[in-house]
């Protein structure tokens, strides 16, 4: 079977727009949530979100090019620009080399800008001729795979929250089958409130924390009442081991492992702890581990109280025969559907040897009281990772990661 590695990352978060800043923010535990009180006026009950930034890219990209871009795709283009440099592809290289790209995205809410104007001014003229491209879930990978010359698959996964760490999964297997050399991954989120008071705002964003923003998003625990939106992309290079070895490429990190698994549940708003369960141990399998192997778990626990139950479930299930370290970063970045981004924050505590706190965590859930969640910055070698993630709906994904030594 061949191998996949990590050759590239870039990340746009609410913790930092580099990867140096990322790591920093980390290691501090600092959070990048803020209290917005445009998001009130519109209408919603939570004005907390995860604060990304929107990216100037008039310096980068020609006004056609950028008109046809959603959000989502803003953040993605800058991450991907970091992913290449890091891993040393040209834009001469890509041109000459079928590269492929696989991006996660759970929607994007254009279409309500368009069908605002519709409503208001019957002429579909205004809308323009940017909008079809602009509406589509594929938009990201549509729009970096031109702007990048990429002429592989060409691919979008939707799975919710779950979207990006599919795509990731997905690349894996076409790279160990030999169907592509190099893949780019990842998956990008707006900040836009008409687009997040779709997702359920009074069952999931109903967080309304707004004196302590920093504080208000504290997964495991008992004064979790929900989840806190946030946006960005994260982009990572996919790459067969001996084609990096071949041009000479930096190894970051090595996908040892891709598992998943569906709830399969007739209630789509009860999260059940089977699923995680299933998909981490199908990772472990897939990557021929066991969880004696795991140096930590990264947890998807995002505070929305039902989701974090089922998980902290599945993990005292999995971390019976060991006490394996947990963390969640939701505390500090919010949540969204963008679990490349956990994969970014992941191979960054792996380089740097250290484990990121699980923020905000005072009062444990019974179901937690047991593991071994870390609350503070702990430094010490970390060999391999078990990622989890999981989408609105009940698909569940589960990575893991290894130094290549």
């Amino acid at each position: 079977m061949r191998r996949v590695v990590i050759t590239g990352m870039g990340i746009w978060s609410s913790i930092g727009q580099d990867l140096q800043t990322v790591t920093e923010s980390l290691k501090q535990g600092r959070s990048g949530i803020v209290f917005e009180p445009s998001w009130l006026e519109y209408g919603m009950r939570s004005g907390l979100v995860g604060a990304v930034p929107r990216p100037d890219l008039k310096s980068y990209l020609p006004r056609k090019t950028r008109q046809m871009m959603s959000d989502n795709a803003e953040y993605a283009y800058m991450a991907a620009r970091q992913a290449f440099e890091q891993a040393s592809i040209t834009d001469d290289y890509l041109r000459k080399n079928e590269v492929g790209i696989i991006f996660g995205n759970d929607g994007n809410s254009h279409q309500h800008e368009y069908a605002a104007i519709m409503e208001k001014e019957h002429n579909s003229i205004l809308v323009g001729y940017n909008a079809a491209f602009r509406v589509l879930t594929s938009n990201t990978a549509a729009c970096l795979a031109s702007i990048f010359h990429l002429r592989g698959i060409n691919l979008t996964t939707a799975a919710a929250c779950a979207s990006s760490s599919h795509a990731l999964g997905i690349a894996l297997l076409f790279i160990q089958q030999g169907l592509q050399d190099m893949v780019v991954v990842g998956g990008g989120d707006e900040t836009r409130h008409d687009n997040v008071c779709l997702m359920v705002n009074d069952a999931l964003y109903k967080n309304t924390n707004f004196n302590n923003p920093t504080q208000a998003s504290c997964p495991f625990d008992t004064n979790a009442i929900g989840c806190i939106p946030t946006g960005g992309a994260a982009a990572l290079i996919l790459e067969e081991y001996e084609h990096a070895v071949a041009r000479g490429a930096t190894i970051i990190a090595e996908i040892a492992g891709y598992g998943f698994a569906g709830e399969g549940f007739e209630d789509l708003t009860q999260p059940q702890w089977d699923a995680d369960y299933r998909a981490m141990q199908n990772a472990l399998q897939n990557a021929r581990l066991s969880i004696n192997d795991i140096s930590f778990i990264h947890s998807r626990a995002d505070a929305f109280p039902l989701s974090d139950r089922a998980e902290a479930i599945a993990l005292s299930h999995v971390c019976k025969v060991k006490p394996i370290p947990i963390t969640s970063t939701d505390g500090m970045t919010g949540h969204g559907g963008l679990a490349t981004n956990r994969i970014v924050y992941s191979v960054l505590m792996m380089q740097n040897n250290f484990i990121a706190p699980s923020i905000n965590l005072e009062h444990p859930i019974d179901e937690a009281k047991d593991l071994n969640i870390i609350t503070k910055t702990t430094y010490t070698p970390i060999d391999t990772i078990l990622i989890n993630s999981a989408g609105l709906g009940g698909s569940h994904c589960a990575i893991v990661l290894r130094k290549v030594k």
